[in-house]
């Protein structure tokens, strides 16, 4: 009776230690897999310039990304990715138990200690919504020397945008919606005059743009040049780095 009894313990007990061994094995690889955002080093800016989308939020994983809702024209600035898994989602808000309709999904590879923009423009309406995904990081220019690059997410520049940097042409033909390498500038203060290609009608300037030493730079247009209301063409410079 006594050794039936302590064969049932001794078996329920191997179990145990089988069970808490099974356990243990998972949560390791779990956890192998999971690396902190500081440790990616990876960040992250989305720029909604669509008239109509609307709030977006980026899920990954199932869970948001940001902190609030990519709105309209608003920049939130760079924010740490602390996943590299795809896909991407981007959605509309939920808001009492209505919304979180899938807006598109991004498929980018991304590495670590690099930071990353995505331009979302177009219009829902005609279906003509597109993003546009540029890499942020770059090699550093030469002392005394700043980069710029500049970003077409105007819907109405296909034929082409020229800018011209203190009315030398800086960026020449770029097609909707394209983007440019960067390229170094001395440091200064700059004006930036944005034209249509072939066109001498000045669509937008942006004066005394500092450029410093050592920084990275991005200007980008956004906007309908045939509308003159907040979807108007537009144009801004961020700083990258």
């Amino acid at each position: 009776m006594n050794s039936k009894k302590y064969f049932k313990i001794s078996g329920w007990l191997f179990l145990s230690i089988i069970g808490l061994w099974f356990t243990w094995s998972i949560s390791s690889c779990g956890k192998a897999a999971v690396v902190s955002a500081a440790g990616l080093n990876i960040k992250y800016e989305v720029f909604n310039l669509s008239p109509d989308l609307g709030p977006v939020n980026l899920y990954i994983n199932f869970l948001i990304a940001n902190s609030t809702p990519f709105t309209y024209t608003y920049s939130q600035g760079y924010f740490t990715i602390a996943n590299l898994d795809t896909a991407y989602r981007y959605r509309t808000p939920i808001i009492n138990g209505v919304g979180g309709d899938v807006v598109f999904i991004r498929h980018d590879t991304l590495t670590r200690n690099t930071q990353y923009s995505l331009f979302i423009t177009g219009n829902v309406a005609t279906n003509t919504l597109l993003p546009i995904f540029t890499v942020d990081t770059a090699t550093l220019p030469a002392v005394g020397r700043g980069k710029v690059r500049f970003v077409n997410a105007s819907p109405t520049g296909t034929a082409g945008i020229d800018v011209y940097a203190n009315g030398s042409l800086a960026f020449s033909k770029i097609a909707y919606p394209k983007f440019t390498p960067y390229i170094e500038v001395p440091n200064g203060s700059y004006t930036f005059t944005i034209t249509a290609t072939g066109s001498s009608t000045i669509l937008k300037t942006l004066p005394s743009v500092s450029i410093q030493d050592g920084r990275l730079y991005t200007l980008y247009t956004s906007g309908y040049t045939n509308r003159a209301d907040s979807a108007a063409f537009n144009a801004a410079v961020i700083t990258n780095r």
